[in-house]
């Protein structure tokens, strides 16, 4: 009896002792910060991200004031183009006078930037042309002379791809301006530059981003074309009056 009993109370030890044991050590996954690409959802999937390169460089232009900081890019194009290249003149506005600014961005993904020779290579397998300003424009075809349909700049000043030293260039960020009244519609001018920004991002394996830097999307895609069709609208020429005859 007295045997059963120290085998009954060395049971009831070890039981209490696993009960201890297993109701304070944490569970799987608790008490460590989970990983985002582990998070439920997330996969693989990378979040667009300016990055913090990025952010420096366009710290001094706010946010909300995207068509205001483009103009001020602009301004400092036109004050530093030096030896005129052999396509000066191409992508050269033919007024100075523009009453909105529509802009989007390629950014780098974090950690990365985009290099100067592979710029040169997707500006022209998108059909841009290097011209006015050291930039690239896309131009109407056969009609170089009305000036650019959009214009590609380096977010970094001054602006400018200089070809002497494309080779070293390397930039957080390239952006896409039109200016209206553009050569064509304002809707046809960013049906033209819209595919040319999503292909080049695709070969400069970057991201597409909108006036205020966030990921375009689908439903700013849109809004955008309602924006840019009730300006076409709005600036559409009068109608010709006929004399009444008498």
């Amino acid at each position: 009896m007295t045997e059963l009993r120290i085998g009954i109370l060395v049971a009831g030890l070890i039981l209490l002792l696993a009960i201890w044991y297993f109701g304070t050590r944490p569970r799987q996954g608790q008490g460590r910060r989970v990983p985002r690409g582990e998070q439920k959802g997330e996969g693989d999937r990378m979040e667009p991200t300016l990055g913090a390169q990025i952010e420096r460089e366009l710290a001094d232009a706010p946010a909300s004031a995207g068509e205001e900081s483009v103009q001020a890019e602009m301004e400092l194009l036109d004050g530093a183009v030096g030896a005129a290249s052999p396509n000066s003149e191409l992508g050269k506005r033919v007024s100075d006078d523009f009453d909105k600014i529509v802009t989007l961005y390629i950014a780098a993904r974090a950690g990365q930037v985009l290099r100067g020779p592979d710029i040169v290579v997707a500006a022209e397998k998108a059909g841009l042309t290097y011209g006015h300003m050291n930039v690239f424009h896309r131009l109407v075809e056969s009609h170089p002379e009305r000036g650019p349909i959009f214009s590609v700049a380096n977010i970094r000043r001054p602006g400018s791809f200089e070809m002497s030293e494309i080779q070293a260039l390397e930039t957080p960020a390239i952006a896409f301006f039109l200016t209206l009244p553009a050569p064509v519609s304002a809707l046809d001018a960013w049906d033209a530059m819209l595919p040319a920004a999503q292909r080049m991002a695709e070969l400069l394996d970057g991201v597409v981003l909108d006036e205020q830097r966030n990921a375009l999307g689908r439903q700013r895609i849109a809004g955008l074309r309602d924006e840019l069709r009730a300006w076409d609208r709005e600036h559409e020429a009068p109608p010709v009056t006929r004399s009444p005859r008498w």
